[in-house]
């Protein structure tokens, strides 16, 4: 991890790190847990496994001595020694379920759905921090055309927030960010890339956070047709489960203890035009996201994000289908830093357009150590497109 701090003791920027690595899988069906959370105990840092339950966990040597702690939702939390699970070169980690009721929900209380949802955000600020914090962590996006990948951007980043108060403005960034090293392929280039958002994608994906930002229909109408699930856990604690599958279909886990919002689930097929270029029109045809919290000295702090989202575009005087693209986006939080007194300038935070044009030179040494999501047969793939021209080591150098 880059620049953790331990008591007194800072790390360095970048150096030689302990790398302990494992796939984790359910006890029972041997599936893998995609995106479980990987800390150590009582520290404010960690990862984030793979789709395919797999990670690669950097650790500084000086935190040999600690526990390693996996959570998952519905699942009991896998504890470890790091000392002990280092000797292996892949830990195979099985995670039990829960024994909390799954198949029959047993309501001892009158609360509904939307009663629910109603008290968690009256009580949004109280579960969150009310001081300035700072996290640093990993983001990446990905652009595909068709069924090819066209172009991968990477970047190691601070966020800072004021407190995590409900802004005023939901569509303007509040957070604060700093870019620290970004890696980006020439794919950037391609001529499709215009029919992809320019903006800041990052910046994009940062005010998808529904929790964050308040970002839930204001109508009755709306919390009326929240249903409650079996209840589950997540990390000891007892969680609601509550849902929408009628228009869309939303998920959100609730601490059933502190009506704190741990995970939203959301995803949406609904088609909707968009916007017309070169003869062509687009249509929205899915966004697909998961929004992920968690506890750090009883307040809740961002630990994922993944947006997907598809847009179509059709021949405007035939209407047939031209071409499909597809982005996908993950932030992880690698490490995070409450009642910090440390801030980012207005001079080094993020700009407002694409990081594409905003990335210092490509720094090897820096993400040699980085904790980021481990490689899949995915994105082996995703490189095998990305490398028709050259090595993306070679791109990020030429970018």
């Amino acid at each position: 991890m880059i620049g953790f701090f331990l008591g007194s003791l800072t790390l360095p920027l970048y150096g030689q790190m302990l790398t302990l690595s494992g796939r984790v899988l359910d006890k029972e069906t041997r599936e893998p847990l995609s995106y479980a959370s990987i800390g150590l105990k009582g520290q404010p840092f960690g990862t984030v496994a793979n789709y395919l339950g797999e990670f690669d966990f950097h650790i500084p040597p000086l935190l040999i001595d600690q526990t390693l702690v996996i959570s998952m939702v519905g699942y009991v939390n896998y504890t470890g020694e790091v000392s002990i699970l280092l000797k292996e070169t892949m830990n195979e980690i099985l995670m039990e379920k829960s024994n909390t009721l799954l198949s029959t929900l047993v309501v001892a209380d009158s609360l509904k759905g939307g009663d629910i949802l109603q008290i968690a955000l009256r009580r949004m600020e109280g579960n969150h921090p009310d001081a300035p914090y700072l996290v640093d962590g990993f983001y990446r996006d990905i652009k595909k055309i068709a069924d090819r990948y066209v172009s991968l951007l990477e970047a190691a980043i601070k966020i800072y927030d004021e407190d995590f108060r409900e802004p005023r403005n939901k569509t303007k960034l509040r957070e604060r960010v700093q870019l620290l090293e970004v890696r980006r392929s020439l794919g950037y280039s391609h001529r499709f890339t215009s029919y992809f958002d320019e903006d800041n994608l990052l910046e994009d994906m940062l005010l998808h956070n529904n929790i964050r930002y308040r970002n839930f229909p204001i109508e009755q109408r709306f919390y009326d047709h929240l249903k409650r699930e079996p209840n589950t856990t997540y990390d000891g604690h007892e969680v609601y489960v509550v849902s929408q599958t009628e228009e869309y279909l939303l998920r959100l886990y609730i601490d059933k203890k502190t009506f704190g919002v741990l995970r939203m689930e959301y995803e949406n097929n609904v088609v909707q035009p968009i916007t017309k270029k070169r003869g062509l029109m687009s249509r929205f045809v899915g966004l697909k996201k998961t929004i992920d919290y968690k506890y750090y000295k009883d307040k809740l702090y961002l630990n994922y994000i993944e947006v997907l989202s598809r847009i179509n575009w059709y021949d405007m005087k035939t209407d047939s289908l031209r071409f499909e693209t597809e982005l996908s986006q993950h932030l992880m939080v690698n490490h995070v830093y409450p009642d910090t007194d440390e801030r980012i300038p207005i001079t080094s935070k993020m700009r407002g357009y694409g990081l594409q044009y905003q990335d210092p030179p490509y720094n090897k040494a820096f993400w040699a150590n980085y904790n980021v999501l481990k490689q899949s047969p995915l994105d082996a793939r995703i490189i095998a497109d990305l490398e028709r021209i050259h090595s993306l080591d070679e791109q990020f150098e030429k970018k």
